[in-house]
């Protein structure tokens, strides 16, 4: 991991990555290219931050925090003054299992707790049993509620979300 590098995407390193994945979507297409649309407006006007894994010049993995409701589905007990949401975990499939991502998530969680936030939350469709255990290992216990989301095409999607404290 010489190579690896953690920090906040600039704006150039967004589009690169959104154009990357709106170019490998295949079915839901419609819906990558209204996240990205939205993604880099919620960027610029400072709602979310970008968090990337970058090998040998290569974005290989992701994490997004929400800093604000205006960019949550559900957002009541998910975000606010001490707390902020966490979305779109993603690994290039090739890097997968390599401890890459649990790198960016100790890096992202450490900058989360010196920016002064007491507790992150997150949001795991209902079927994913795999990604739960992931976000069980990773300190997210506490259960909060269960909703549903609407992805921009329409489709409705079952999620859990659970919160995490960030001790200091």
């Amino acid at each position: 991991m010489d190579n690896y590098i953690c920090k906040i995407a600039s704006l150039e390193e967004m589009q690169e990555k959104w154009n990357y994945e709106t170019s490998k979507a295949v079915e839901d297409k419609r819906n990558w290219i209204q996240w990205k649309k939205e993604n880099l407006d919620n960027y610029q006007k400072g709602y979310i931050l970008p968090y990337y894994g970058i090998l040998n010049g290569t974005i290989i993995c992701e994490a997004t925090v929400h800093l604000t409701a205006k960019t949550v589905q559900n957002s009541h007990q998910l975000v606010g003054d001490n707390c902020v949401y966490l979305s779109a975990f993603r690994t290039n499939n090739e890097y997968q299992g390599k401890g890459y991502f649990s790198k960016l998530f100790h890096y992202m969680l450490n900058d989360l707790k010196n920016r002064r936030y007491e507790y992150a939350t997150l949001g795991v469709e209902s079927e994913e049993e795999k990604n739960k255990e992931i976000y069980k290992h990773y300190g997210f216990i506490e259960y909060i509620k269960s909703d549903r989301e609407v992805y921009p095409d329409g489709t409705t999607v079952e999620v859990e979300y659970y919160r995490k404290t960030l001790s200091s």
